[in-house]
C-alpha cells in the first residue's frame, strides 16, 4: 500500500472514516479518493485525517449502477487534485466529472442525489406496508393505476431491488440525515428512511428478492 500512488476508497458508509484512518495509519502518503456516500462532512473530515497523514485527498460520489459500460456510472470529483484522478478514468467504462469546486461538492451531489433517489424508495414501502396492514392495498394500486400508473412497478422495484441491499442503505440514510442537519435542514425525512432499510436489513443473504407481500409486513412494529 504504501508504494501505491492513489487509493479509491468505495465502501459501505458507516465505514468510510476507519478506512481512512486506517490507510493514514499505515503511512500512506499518495494520493486518496473517497467515493463513499457520505455527507460533506463526513468527507471534508476524512480529507483532514489523510491531509495531517501527508497524504493529498479527491473527494468523490459515485451516481449509478456497477456497470461495465460506458455512459451508465459516474463518478463526480472534487478538490484541487481532482483533474489527476479523471485522468484515469478515461479508458474505462465510468465517467469521471470535474466539479469545480473545493472537497466536499461531490459527496454533497451524491447525497442530494440519493436522498431523493433512496429516500423516495423508502417511503414508497412505508406507504405500502402501511395499505397491507389497512387492507387498502388493492384500492390503492386501483388508483394509482388511474392516476400515477408508474407508481405501482415503482413500489414492487423498491422491494424486488432493494430489500437485499437494504443493509448497505442504513448508513447512507444516516449520512444524508447528516448532510440536510448541516445546513439546517429536518433530518426527520431519512432517519425514517434509515428505520425502514434497517427493518429489510435481514433479507441481506436471501438468494431471491421477496415480494412486496412478504416484505412488507416486517416493516411494521407492535403499536
Amino acid at each position: 500500500m504504501r508504494a501505491s500512488r492513489v487509493i479509491l476508497s468505495v465502501v459501505p458508509p458507516h465505514g468510510a472514516v476507519a478506512l481512512a484512518r486506517a490507510v493514514a495509519a499505515l503511512g500512506f502518503r499518495g494520493l486518496y479518493v473517497d467515493a463513499n456516500a457520505v455527507a460533506p462532512d463526513t468527507a471534508r473530515e476524512i480529507g483532514r485525517v489523510m491531509e495531517a497523514a501527508g497524504a493529498r485527498f479527491v473527494d468523490g460520489g459515485i451516481i449509478g449502477p456497477a456497470t461495465r459500460t460506458r455512459g451508465t456510472t459516474r463518478i463526480y470529483l472534487a478538490g484541487p487534485a481532482a483533474p489527476e484522478i479523471a485522468l484515469l478514468f478515461g479508458a474505462g467504462p465510468i465517467d469521471a466529472i470535474v466539479l469545480d469546486a473545493p472537497n466536499g461538492a461531490a459527496s454533497a451531489l451524491k447525497m442530494a442525489f440519493a436522498g431523493w433517489n433512496k429516500g423516495s424508495q423508502a417511503l414508497l414501502a412505508a406507504i405500502r406496508a402501511f395499505a397491507l396492514a389497512e387492507g387498502v392495498d388493492a384500492a390503492l394500486l386501483a388508483e394509482w393505476k388511474i392516476s400515477m400508473p408508474d407508481t405501482i412497478a415503482r413500489s414492487e422495484r423498491t422491494f424486488r431491488d432493494n430489500a437485499r441491499k437494504a443493509w448497505r442503505f442504513v448508513g447512507e440514510m444516516e449520512e444524508i440525515a447528516r448532510s440536510l442537519a448541516g445546513v439546517g435542514l429536518p433530518a426527520g425525512f431519512h432517519e425514517a428512511a434509515r428505520e425502514i432499510y434497517e427493518r429489510l436489513a435481514d433479507y441481506k443473504d436471501a438468494t431471491k428478492p421477496p415480494p412486496v407481500e412478504e416484505a412488507a409486513p416486517k416493516l411494521l412494529r407492535p403499536r
